[in-house]
């Protein structure tokens, strides 16, 4: 998927709304476990219940890699499912590689071609050599953490490095990679307050924002700071939706949790004149 095929789908739906597919078996219906694969089950209905109110869906791979073969197929399932049946959407692999240039290599021949995810999240410790590889790829994108929505972004993101915070020498850096326009990075919610100094230096690129809901980000501060004229932003809800019941009823209250958020997103693309 290209970035101007995001852009029109933000437009269309009037939402900017990414979900997570985190899945924890001892968090969904207990019903659902009487299936051969309840993880795909309950991600289908999950997705067939929200899809017209987000842009995007994100499987965290650990939550998949966690139950080995039965998991792992689970997820080749589901982004199967949501290829087939609502190639509009923008697929995240939620995965964090990153490592020496032929590894990365295979990671993202296994998350581009083999997965057909249009994109994932890299960890940016190893420099260029670790995310070259997958910045390779047409119509495909690279989602670089920069900075973090938990604590521990303190322990090293935000130090001073050279006279300038370690994040902002990513992002400065990253610009500079072959084929960097299909970068994207990813900026916790909770930081909000960096959004002004982040946008100085990535103004164009697409920004992943965990943390809203769940985590006490708050989505109009980082629409203030954070938004771009195409709106640059995908807002990551997980826990919220998808776990806002236990019961029969959690396609019906996830998509009364996505339609919340979604409603809101609507009000604040409105009065910014998107």
């Amino acid at each position: 998927m290209t970035t101007q095929q995001l852009v029109q789908q933000i437009r269309l739906k009037k939402s900017f709304l990414c979900i997570g597919l985190d899945v924890d078996l001892n968090k969904i219906p207990k019903d659902l476990l009487e299936f051969d694969d309840p993880i795909f089950e309950f991600n289908k209905t999950i997705i067939d219940a929200t899809h017209d109110l987000c842009v995007s869906y994100k499987p965290n791979t650990a939550f998949y890699e966690a139950y080995g073969l039965k998991g792992w197929t689970a997820l080749q399932k589901t982004i199967n499912y949501l290829n087939d049946n609502y190639p509009e959407l923008f697929t995240i692999a939620d995965a964090k590689r990153g490592d020496i240039g032929n590894t990365s290599s295979m990671y993202a021949k296994a998350f581009f071609e083999d997965l057909n995810f249009d994109s994932i999240t890299v960890a940016p410790y190893m420099g260029s050599d670790s995310v070259e590889p997958f910045l390779e790829f047409k119509d495909k994108h690279t989602i670089l953490l920069a900075l973090t929505s938990i604590e521990g972004a303190f322990d090293f993101q935000t130090k001073i490095f050279e006279e300038k915070e370690l994040y902002k020498q990513v992002l400065e850096t990253s610009k500079k990679w072959k084929n960097a326009e299909n970068l994207m990075y990813v900026v916790g919610a909770t930081k909000s307050s960096y959004f002004t100094e982040i946008r100085k230096i990535v103004p164009d690129n697409f920004l992943l924002v965990p943390g809203v809901g769940a985590q006490g980000g708050s989505l109009s501060e980082v629409c203030k700071f954070g938004m771009n004229k195409d709106v640059g932003l995908l807002i990551n809800s997980s826990r919220g939706i998808i776990y806002a019941s236990s019961k029969a009823d959690f396609a019906e209250k996830a998509r009364e949790e996505a339609l919340k958020i979604r409603n809101e997103m609507e009000v604040i693309l409105k009065v910014s004149n998107f």
